[in-house]
């Protein structure tokens, strides 16, 4: 299935290894990139720290502290919100869920 246009975004998610502190830096130039799109100045963007599932992974405290996110959340002009997942054993995903039925509006 193609990717829709940028124009067509109505929310964006970004999705970090909350386990992989060596990619942190690399992550967050990423974010910024993305953040800074003329395209997606308005877009919700939902950042996932994901992988708490492993022994090894960083906080939301950590991360949030490492990617700079209270400076970043202040200089986006779009909403950001951040939650902690694991796809694997289904942590997080409730929040998710919501912040989507939030965003997009709940079809029931």
């Amino acid at each position: 299935m193609p990717t829709p246009p940028l124009s067509l975004l109505l929310l964006f998610q970004f999705v970090v290894d909350a386990a992989n502190p060596t990619q942190v830096s690399s992550s967050c130039v990423q974010l910024l990139s993305v953040l800074s799109a003329a395209q997606l100045a308005s877009v919700p963007v939902l950042v996932l720290f994901n992988k708490i599932d492993l022994p090894c992974y960083m906080s939301l405290a950590e991360m949030k502290s490492l990617f700079r996110m209270q400076d970043i959340v202040s200089c986006a002009t779009q909403p950001i919100t951040m939650l902690e997942t694991s796809a694997r054993d289904g942590t997080g995903l409730p929040d998710v869920l919501q912040w989507l039925r939030a965003t997009l509006g709940d079809p029931r």
